[in-house]
């Protein structure tokens, strides 16, 4: 067996196959995605490529694969680990077509976590601004750029970055009941939570996780439906991160890179 298999390496499975595994698996370390394998890192920084941090399925292989072969795309795709200061990982206030809850980022000041850093090129960037709705209309998500010393981003090598893009849900994020961003805690747990507080969101998609996904999957109408749901039962709260986006909500968002060279840099509208 390859041990830098995807399959031998756990890796392999995406959560829009198999939405109650969403996030889906994130390596322990990392690496250059090459199709079906996730090599060594050739390095920490990536001066020709736009660095996007991963709060979601995005710091899954399997799922990166999966939307990258949709298009073709067979460049590798470094996945670095870094140390992000002022964010967490919260749920997106939409209900997705590929059957779960999402995440989005909101803003945590002094709060340290770790996540993945993709540096994507700019068919890459274009694949994943398309996946998260960046250049439609009514999109969820625009991608900011969340500068230091807003959000510290470290990596292993000690290098601190000038700041990075990240996907902002444009519809805000869910509370925990007291008006705070809650965290995200995995689909299943955050599905089965969702249902017991709701009668209105049981009557849209059943009672358990697994009627949930089955009944949100590619039915983009009750979808819909459930999204304004959210903010009609007041679950939804600001992530502190809508003053970075580059766009104000609702209008087209420019996607590609920042140009060879600039990348670590906001591009210039």
């Amino acid at each position: 067996m390859d041990a830098r298999s995807l399959e031998t390496l756990g890796l392999a499975e995406a959560p829009r196959d198999h939405p109650l595994l969403y996030p889906g698996a994130w390596p322990s370390d990392s690496g250059l995605l090459d199709g079906d394998r996730l090599l060594p890192p050739e390095r920490l920084v990536y001066e020709d490529r736009v660095p996007v941090l991963a709060v979601g399925s995005n710091a899954c292989p399997g799922q990166l694969r999966h939307k990258m072969a949709g298009f073709g795309i067979v460049s590798p795709l470094p996945m670095v680990k870094a140390r992000v200061t002022g964010l967490d990982v919260g749920v997106s206030a939409h209900v997705s077509f590929m059957g779960y809850v999402s995440a989005s980022p909101f803003h945590a000041p002094g709060h340290v976590r770790e996540l993945f850093l993709t540096w994507l090129d700019d068919e890459q960037l274009a694949v994943i601004d398309a996946s998260e709705g960046v250049p439609m209309r009514n999109g969820h998500y625009g991608r900011a750029w969340l500068p230091a010393p807003d959000v510290r981003i470290e990596l292993a090598d000690g290098t601190v970055l000038p700041g990075a893009f990240a996907y902002v849900n444009r519809h805000g994020v869910l509370h925990d009941g007291t008006g705070a961003p809650r965290t995200h805690p995995g689909e299943r747990a955050l599905l089965t939570e969702l249902l017991v507080g709701s009668a209105r969101l049981r009557d849209l998609f059943g009672v358990t996780p697994e009627e949930f996904c089955a009944r949100a999957r590619a039915d983009a109408e009750l979808c819909e439906r459930g999204t304004r749901l959210f903010a009609e039962e007041k679950l939804v709260t600001a992530s502190g991160l809508e003053g970075y986006l580059r766009v104000q909500p609702g209008r087209p968002q420019q996607t590609g890179s920042p140009g060879t060279g600039s990348s670590l840099f906001p591009p210039s509208m």
